[in-house]
This record gives structure tokens, sequence and C-alpha cells, in this order.
């Protein structure tokens, strides 16, 4: 019985489409980049939370963005001189793949559920140069207009 549950669990997760899991090593974090768009296909679950974010047809980065509050305690990841240095991507891709903190975390910073269709901006990075998929691990989160530190703790 336990055999078949796990085969059938096997066989399911080989047929839902899998997102690359990246450790920060496979990111430049000297490139902070900034996008905004709307949420799509949102999985709000561990690993970590995961979405597709469509981007407008002219991205623009927000003229208050270097101004933005963050949570104090996200201060030793010095997000003020992140907001200040990011960019747009140069690539143009309509859709990028965002990777978020673990559900834990999400939770702990009371990070309200993003749902399809939500208005959302992350300050995070891609790979160097741009190159392979258009996946962005996420620094910060704008949601509601607030904003939400992913590697540090609330408390």
């Amino acid at each position: 019985m336990n055999r078949r549950l796990l085969l059938a669990g096997a066989v399911l997760a080989a047929l839902r489409p899998a997102w690359a899991h990246h450790g920060w090593s496979s990111f430049d974090q000297t490139r902070p980049l900034y996008l905004e768009g709307r949420a799509v296909g949102v999985a709000w679950r561990n690993p970590h939370v995961e979405f597709e974010l469509e981007l407008p047809a002219e991205p623009k980065l927000p003229a208050d963005l270097a101004m933005r509050p963050l949570p104090a305690q996200s201060a030793p990841v010095d997000g003020a001189a992140l907001l200040k240095a990011a960019t747009l991507p140069t690539r143009k891709d309509r859709r990028w793949q965002i990777e978020l903190a673990p559900l834990s975390r999400m939770q702990a910073w009371q990070v309200p559920e993003i749902r399809t269709g939500d208005s959302v901006g992350v300050l995070g990075f891609t790979f160097a140069g741009e190159k392979g998929e258009a996946i962005l691990r996420g620094e910060y989160v704008f949601v509601g207009g607030k904003a939400y530190g992913l590697r540090s703790s609330p408390v």
C-alpha cells in the first residue's frame, strides 16, 4: 500500500511543471533588478514561494524606488543601497519566474498571500549577464504598498 502511494506521488511530481531551485551562488548579487507587474501562476508553498510575473509592455522603475522605506530588521542586507542601485533588466522577457523565501519566512513576515492578478514589485537578482532563464530571486517583495525583506527574520 505505501509503495503504491510513493509511486503515485513520484508520478505526479514528475508530471508537475518544475521550476529549478537555485542557490544564491547562481545569482549576480552585484546588480539588483526591479520588476513590477501582475502575478500569474502562483505557487504559495514550500520549498519557497514561486510565481510568474507578467511585466507591462514598457516596464519602468518607480520614481520613489530609492526612497521606499524598508523593514529595519533587513538592515544588514543594506536594502537602501540595493534600491538606489536597482535597474531594469536588459532582456525583454515579458514573463519572469520569481523565487521568494520559504513559506515559513513569508508567514513570519506576515506577507499577504500573493494571488493571481495581484500587482507585485520585486527587487532581486538574476543570473550573471542575464543568461539562461528569466528567473529573479527576490530580496524584497512589495505587496499592497508595503516592503517585506525576505532574507532576514522579522524579529
